[in-house]
């Protein structure tokens, strides 16, 4: 390796971009196309540092297995930061495991932690944990440490454990520090904030009250019945049941839950649950078949009692009733929340990460734009779409959770 070559490669290692650009600007060979490439991506320019990536795979010979092979863990890291996630994972692995046959444990763990990032934006929680157990971190510079540090807390935050949330944001901090590198501490000082911004509203008894994720964490192991609104299930210390797939049995569950200890007139339900302006007979006849289905899913955590003028809900658990809502509610939440990100976000990949069609996402992203709360730029299959973040909120609450069984 030549001496330009060793310097901006330490350049890019430490942030310094521009530094590492003076060195090799006018050359065209393929290592010095790669650190370009890696140069334009950390400033911003994803697509040109893609195309320079590419080159630099394309003109590493056969015998050059590692070269390429960090060549495509770059391009999957200029893919992840572009939010396109349709990158294939076998391309990734074949890579990672290239480099670990041939010694290079820092690359290889790079590539583990980018696949762990793209599972856990996708709401792969399981997945994620796994692939970042098959990582040590024993031995990993500085700069890897902190992401591994900064995956394991994603991956806590996503499940509710504030605690060694909280302790690997600190050892992603030390770390970071270690390595100096502004931009990673950023991302790391960023993503801590999210303990201690507003998570949840709670509404019981009438009244409501913003939640923290460590208030959101202690009322799920309460003795509560929850019925939660982030998440589309009902819970409490026996058991659990999920409505993610049943939204009018969950919107039944939620205007019961929010009347307790009271009952709810039988045509306020059907506006709750069908967004009837008026009903008829069909429609309370609707709503009696909903109430029992409503009744078999909830058996062993509530009952549902008929009363004269409506429904009311009587929980199993002494400790009461209470429902767990977003921060905020509004249409399209979830496409916010994956856009509060500040990143710039394809239209493709947003419907991967949520799990519905393209077509749907386009019709949310034309009326978030219609309203100003999203914008575009870029055209065909250029566009992207971004927003600012949702200040002074944690979207944890809001971003996709994977179906039962998912």
């Amino acid at each position: 390796m030549d001496a330009l070559i060793a310097a901006a490669g330490r350049a890019l290692a430490t942030g310094d971009p521009l530094g590492a650009l003076n060195r090799l600007a006018l050359r065209e060979d393929a290592p010095a196309l790669a650190l370009r490439g890696i140069a334009m991506a950390q400033l911003g320019d994803l697509d040109r540092a893609r195309l320079l990536v590419r080159r630099a795979a394309r003109a590493f010979g056969p015998r050059e297995a590692v070269a390429r092979a960090r060549c495509v863990v770059a391009e999957a890291e200029i893919a992840f930061a572009a939010r396109d996630l349709a990158w294939e994972d076998k391309a990734l692995d074949a890579a990672r495991a290239t480099l670990e046959a041939r010694g290079d444990r820092a690359n290889a763990a790079h590539a583990g932690h980018l696949k762990v990032r793209k599972l856990l934006l996708l709401g792969r929680l399981d997945e994620a944990e796994r692939t970042l157990e098959e990582l040590d971190p024993t031995g990993f510079g500085p700069a890897t440490r902190a992401l591994h540090h900064l995956a394991a807390a994603g991956i806590a935050l996503r499940r509710l454990n504030t605690a060694p949330a909280r302790a690997a944001l600190e050892r992603a901090m030390a770390a970071a520090r270690e390595a100096r590198i502004p931009a990673l501490a950023a991302e790391i000082s960023m993503a801590a904030q999210a303990l201690a911004a507003p998570a949840a509203r709670l509404v019981a008894g009438g009244e409501e009250r913003l939640m923290r994720l460590a208030d959101v964490e202690a009322l799920q192991a309460s003795d509560l019945l929850v019925v939660d609104a982030c998440r589309h299930r009902v819970r409490d210390a026996g058991g659990e049941v999920s409505l993610a797939t049943r939204p009018v049995l969950f919107a039944i569950a939620r205007a019961l839950a929010e009347a307790w200890p009271g009952d709810l007139a039988r045509d306020v339900l059907l506006a709750r649950a069908f967004g009837a302006r008026s009903a008829d007979e069909s429609h309370r006849a609707r709503l009696r078949v909903e109430v029992g289905r409503l009744r078999a899913e909830l058996r062993g955590l509530a009952e549902i009692n008929a009363t004269p003028r409506g429904f009311a809900l009587a929980p199993r658990s002494p400790a009461g009733v209470a429902v767990l809502a977003r921060p905020i509610e509004e249409r399209h939440a979830d496409v916010l929340a994956l856009l509060s990100d500040g990143e710039s976000w394809s239209s493709s990949a947003l419907a991967l990460a949520l799990g519905v069609s393209q077509r749907n996402v386009q019709r949310a992203l034309d009326a978030l734009a219609a309203a100003g709360k999203v914008e575009a730029f870029g055209r065909g299959r250029a566009r992207r779409w971004l927003t600012p973040p949702v200040v002074g909120f944690t979207t944890t609450l809001l971003l996709p959770q994977p179906l039962p069984g998912g």
